[in-house]
This record gives structure tokens, sequence and C-alpha cells, in this order.
């Protein structure tokens, strides 16, 4: 029988490459990857809806700018626009949501040719509030089709899962039984996310997804026969592969250096701040790294990132997870209320949302409370930030490498450093590089849609798996709180450094300001 060094030694080798969650995750995410480059057509369930009581209230809050551009379009003599908005109007007393549905869309259609720039974007506006919520009905989520393309996605996510899951050993028929439960728990969140109250005030998946997750945690308890299926890393990993295919290093120039500057600057500076405090605060090394990549980076998918740099315990990535999801809900609702209320320019607002804030997800909500251009500027500051994945992994994999040696007497090599970098990191980079550099523009937006769909997906069913493996009693006497202070402390820092910088970069008062609409 083979010792267990000599084990750990053949899995290292070639035989790592298909027994390793690692790279079991990036073998998962190239394959779908591929999949959908050779025209494997997926059709994406859909999640909006809203409410007849909701869409009553937003007729409602736009019915004044409806009257502003009928008023506006009498004043300017643009007949079209006057007759549009005249019918939208009766259509909006109706409360017939398809017959308002149809009037907005025709009043965009014609606002598009009016003369006056000031009819043009108040149409503009009022035909984007208007036609998507009036069709979203809640019966669609709900409805036959919609329910088929999600067990279709579900069915195949299990299959391509299970093909690691075997690899690695582990028992595969607990594995197919337990995982619908998460997918089902996943969709919910997806669910709940879609409804048109809570998709404005950015309460996106990720937080429902943790909040089911926790509820049957510490509420009903984690059933035994579930624990197969909870594997967040492999599922986030995954994600993590994917998203690269999203990550277009044409876009993130769009702001020129600015975009990369700020995130060089934010990543590096907030991740030694947070990890002084922490260790003034006697946090241990391990868990300073965690806070201090997920505080300085993108949160979440940066802490997964560290921990598998580190090798850390999957119980601390759990509470900066926690504390990561639970501090973005009040920052998505307050900082688009405080670009508007201090009159904070745009572009500006959007930088400084880009920087702070841990998904690309949630700056895209807050971002849109504000504008399209601070919405635009915010991801191209978040994409230049998520790069920086990569090499903040690489680097914590030599210094705790270089930490272990000193412990054991034992230099280390380049392959101990290479066994401690995490290689669906690797997988990010290789599809950020494809997607940017080898495949047309053409390719890459038909393919872009679905991927990001997929995955959300993949992140959802992560998420969920955080708050089925998290417990409050754990968190609450971890280290005694001193964590969470530490990364409260540092996000404070990070809002006030990241705002700065976005003033300087992207404000116009030292360096021409971007265009960017």
């Amino acid at each position: 029988m083979p010792s267990e060094k000599g084990k750990q030694k053949a899995e290292g080798g070639w035989a790592g490459l298909f027994k390793k969650e690692d790279w079991l995750a990036v073998w998962l995410g190239f394959l779908i990857i591929a999949l959908i480059l050779l025209g494997v057509q997926v059709k994406l369930p859909g999640f909006k809806w809203t409410t007849d009581g909701e869409f009553t209230k937003l007729i409602a809050t736009m019915a004044p700018v409806v009257d502003s551009v009928t008023k506006g379009a009498g004043e300017k003599q643009e007949a079209d626009v006057l007759a549009a908005a005249t019918g939208l109007k009766a259509a909006m007393g109706t409360g017939d949501r398809k017959a308002v549905g149809d009037a907005a869309k025709k009043l965009g259609e014609v606002g598009k040719k009016a003369k006056d720039s000031g009819l043009k974007s108040r149409a503009d506006t009022v035909s984007k509030e208007l036609v998507a919520p009036a069709g979203q009905l809640p019966g669609k989520v709900f409805g036959g089709e919609n329910l088929w393309r999600a067990i279709f996605i579900g069915i195949g996510f299990l299959v391509l899962a299970s093909i690691g899951i075997a690899l690695m050993g582990a028992p595969l028929g607990k594995f197919i039984v337990a995982f619908p439960v998460v997918y089902i728990l996943a969709w919910l969140s997806m669910f709940i996310a879609g409804n048109y109250s809570v998709s404005y005030w950015g309460l996106e998946f990720v937080l429902w997804a943790l909040v089911l997750g926790l509820f049957v945690s510490n509420v009903l308890g984690l059933p035994a026969f579930l624990k197969e299926a909870v594997r967040t890393e492999y599922y986030i990993k995954t994600g993590l592969v994917i998203l690269g295919a999203g990550i277009l290093f044409g876009e993130i120039l769009q702001a020129g250096a600015y975009g990369i500057i700020q995130a060089l600057l934010v990543v590096s500076v907030v991740w030694y701040i947070c990890w002084w405090i922490a260790k003034r605060l006697h946090v241990d090394d391990d868990f300073a790294a965690l806070l201090a990549s997920a505080v300085s980076i993108c949160g979440v998918s940066a802490a997964i990132a560290a921990c598998g740099a580190i090798q850390g315990d999957k119980k601390k990535l759990s509470y900066v997870t926690s504390i990561v999801l639970v501090c973005a809900v009040p920052m998505m609702v307050l900082m688009p209320w405080i670009v508007k209320a201090f009159g904070i320019p745009d572009i500006v607002g959007g930088a400084w949302l880009g920087g702070t804030l841990d998904t690309s997800g949630s700056v895209v909500a807050a971002g849109a409370l504000i504008s399209d251009a601070a919405m635009k500027t915010g991801v191209i500051v978040k994409f230049s930030q998520n790069v920086l994945i990569g090499v903040a992994a690489f680097i914590l994999a030599v210094v705790w490498s270089f930490k272990a040696g000193a412990l054991t007497g034992e230099r280390p090599s380049a392959r101990v450093i290479w066994e401690r970098f995490p290689k669906f990191v690797l997988g990010f980079l290789v599809a950020s590089i494809v997607f940017s550099f080898f495949l047309s523009t053409g390719t890459v937006k038909a393919v872009g849609g679905t991927l990001s769909g997929l995955r959300t997906m993949w992140f959802a069913l992560a998420f969920v798996c955080i708050g089925l493996e998290t417990k409050f009693t754990e968190l609450a006497t971890l280290e005694g709180g001193r964590p969470a202070a530490a990364f409260l402390i540092a996000q404070a820092f990070n809002v006030l450094w990241t705002l700065l910088l976005a003033y300087i970069l992207f404000g116009g008062y030292i360096f021409p300001a971007p265009v960017i609409k």
C-alpha cells in the first residue's frame, strides 16, 4: 500500500491534472466555454418580474416625465413625438400593461428621430423605464418554457460537475441526489433578485443565495445527505474561469491608463492598510491576507483566490465572505445617493463605485442608479481590478511558500510555489487572453450573454453553499470579532481613498477627463 507521502506526490504530478479540484474547475470552465463557442445553443431562463402593484406605482412615477415630453413636443412642434406621448398617456390611464409597453416602445422609436436633444433623451428614458417591466409578468417566470430552460441548464450542470466529482473520487451517487436541492436554492435566489423593486435597490442574487443557505443551515439544520453537494470552491472556481471570458483588455483600456492606475493604487494601498490594521488587532496572518485581498480587489472572488494561494482555513473564508456581502448591501444603496446628493460628477462617481463595491453585479446595479456613464465607468474600473486577482494570488503563493519554508527550514523551490498557486487563476487568465486577442469582436459579443448567464448560475450555487456551511455561532466567536473590525475600518479607508483617486484621475482637474457616455 503506498504511503501518504507517495500518494500526495503522485497526485502532485500528471495525475493531479485530473484529480485536483483546482484543475478540474479549469477544465470544466474551458469545456463550457468551448461548447458555447462551438455553437451549442443554451437558452437562459428569465428571472425578471414585476407585480401589477409595482407597475401601477411605476406608471405614477413616470407620469410627470411623460407630461414633460408631451409639453416639450408641443413647444418644439415635434408632431410625431407629441402623438406618441399622447398615446402613451392614454394607455397609462387604462393600466393595461401590454398597451403601456407597446406605446412606450413606439415613443422610444419616434423619439430617436426628434430634433431636440433634450426631448430625445426624455423619450428614451420613458421607453427604457416602461417597456421591459410591462412585459415582465410574474407568471412568465413560472411558465413551462422558462422552467424547462432552467431544468435543462440544471441537468447540464449536474452532468458536467459529476465528471469532476467522479475524477476526484468523491461519492458520485450522493452528489447526484443532493445537487438538485442546491440548484433549486440557487434558482430561488435568482428569482427573488429578479423582482423589480429588489433589483431597483441593487439587492442582487449573491445576497439572497447567501440568505437562503444561512436559513437552511442555521434554522432548519443542514441535512446530512446534502453535504456532498456543498462544494463552494468547485462552483465558484468554475465560475471564475468563465468570468475570464468577460474580462476584455480592450474594454479596460477604454478609460486609458486611468482605470489601470486607479486599480493599482487602490489594490496596493488598501491591501497594505487592511493588513496593517488586522495585525494591530492581533488577527493572524492567514486571516489578515484573506481580509486584505477581499477589501482591496474584488471581494469574494479575490478572497477565494487568496485562500487557495495560502492554503487557508475554509471557516475563515466563510467568515470573510459573509462580512463582504453584509457590508456590500448598504454601500450599494448609500453610495449612489451620496453621488447625487453631493453633486459628484457621474464619471467620478462611477470610478468610485468600481473601486469600492466588491462585485461587478453590484457595480452595475449601483451605477445604473446614477447614469449610463457612471455604470460604464464603474465596470471598466472594476474589470481593471479583477485582472489583478491573478497577480495577487501569485504574490501570496510565493510569500506563503517562503513563510512555510522558514518554519520547516527548507528553502521553497519553484515546484512548491507552483503547487501552492491556485490553478483556476490560470484558467481565468487564459480565457481572458483568448477572448481579448484571439477571437473576433462579433464572436465575443455573440457568446458573451450566454457565458455571463451561465457564470452567474455557478456563482449562485457557490453562494448558496457558503450559506449552507456557515454557522452564525461559529462566526460570532471567531477571534472575538477582531477580523470584522479590521475589515470595516479598512473598507472605510477604501471608500475615502478611492473617492480621492477618482477625483484626481477622472475629475478633469489634473488630467483630461475620459469621454465615456
